[in-house]
């Protein structure tokens, strides 16, 4: 049998690299050019399950998967043609039990003295676990996926079905109360009637959450962030002069970040006014507007110096849908809900500090463009 490290005046090397090449945990051949073992180490024999003198007398195709027989052959003639040094390919081999296992090949030339090919190196790493945990994750990502697309179609007839029925109770409401006047001074009337407008917002609420859906990367639009602040900004103008807010915009004019442009709009306006909202009495309201880029994010700051929030008590439902944390007659909790979930499906985040009676700074990560 051929040493891959010929003795020489060094035994105590020799010695040594023939155990760094028996012992590594990697499984390690030489094989000739025409695929015939030339030597193996211990590793080897236990990824295939066959003894030194078993894989002597096969050929190394005779345990490989049918379907992998090729896998090599593009990289192996650009190899054998000096167009590249090494190459790692995937492939399937019989295990000497009958199962199947994954490997992950490493392949380099040994040359003669003139530079010609002479032998292989093959370097061989299980990754059968790997792969099978890949193929449970894309099995795991398909069936969500499917079930995602199918609660989404759900979604889309329930709000429509709602949408109709809730339409045409409003409608018949109508007619009777021009038909019977008396009817608006009725009590059972009036509760009937406020049902219904509750059913109607009710719905309205359910017909925007049923919107929200993940942008594909090719609907992102580039953006610039500075101009659709300031047109915000105009948006709320009579609502921060009747309140006597000032709003000071520091962001980079230069910014750009990848969105949709009716999603950026209803981020940043119903930011700006929940600062309003929720404005202290105790001082004039202020609301700062930043920016700072980090990595592959723009991130957007909106500090004000309202009533604050107690994020240790209610930092986890923030969020969440109905949620609501004051005593605010309008507030409902659906506009942080549907901005957050605006601002994820644009592939971003958003990060809240806070402090009673001191204010809050909501930081939202957009991608930079």
């Amino acid at each position: 049998m051929k040493s891959l490290f010929p003795q020489s005046n060094f035994p105590d090397t020799y010695d040594s690299l023939e155990k760094i090449f028996n012992n590594t945990y990697d499984g390690i051949v030489i094989l000739t050019l025409d695929g015939d073992w030339i030597k193996v180490n211990d590793s080897i024999c236990e990824l295939f399950g066959y003894t030194r003198n078993e894989l002597f007398n096969m050929n190394i195709e005779n345990i490989v998967f049918r379907e992998d027989l090729g896998v090599h052959a593009t990289k192996y003639e650009r190899l054998m043609q000096g167009k590249i040094y090494r190459y790692r390919v995937r492939q399937r081999y019989f295990h000497k039990d009958g199962s199947l296992i994954w490997v992950l090949i490493s392949v380099s030339l040994i040359n003669n003295a003139d530079g010609s090919p002479s032998q292989m190196i093959w370097q061989f790493s299980d990754v059968t676990s790997r792969k099978l945990n890949q193929d449970k994750l894309k099995l795991m990502l398909g069936v969500v996926r499917e079930q995602n697309e199918r609660l989404t179609a759900f979604a889309d007839i329930i709000t429509h079905n709602l949408r109709s029925h809730s339409g045409n109770l409003s409608t018949i409401k109508g007619f009777l109360e021009d038909e019977f006047s008396w009817l608006k001074e009725n009590e059972s009337f009036v509760l009937l009637r406020n049902a219904i407008e509750n059913l109607e917002e009710t719905v309205s609420h359910l017909t925007d959450v049923a919107k929200i859906k993940q942008v594909d990367s090719q609907q992102l639009e580039t953006l610039n962030l500075y101009d659709y602040i300031e047109k915000a900004i105009y948006t709320v103008t009579a609502y921060a002069k009747n309140t006597k807010t000032t709003i000071v915009n520091n962001v980079d004019e230069e910014l750009t970040i990848m969105g949709v442009p009716a999603y950026l709009d209803s981020i940043i306006l119903n930011f700006l006014t929940n600062a309003i909202k929720y404005r202290s009495e105790e001082r004039d309201p202020e609301i700062k507007l930043t920016s700072l880029v980090e990595n592959d994010y723009v991130i957007f700051k909106i500090s004000d110096n309202g009533i604050g929030i107690d994020i240790e008590k209610y930092g986890k439902k923030l969020f969440q849908l109905y949620k609501t944390f004051h005593t605010n007659k309008d507030a409902i909790g659906l506009g942080l809900f549907i901005t957050k979930n605006h601002i994820e499906s644009l592939g971003g985040k958003v990060e809240v500090t806070s402090e009673i009676d001191v204010g809050t700074e909501f930081s939202i990560f957009l991608k930079s463009a």
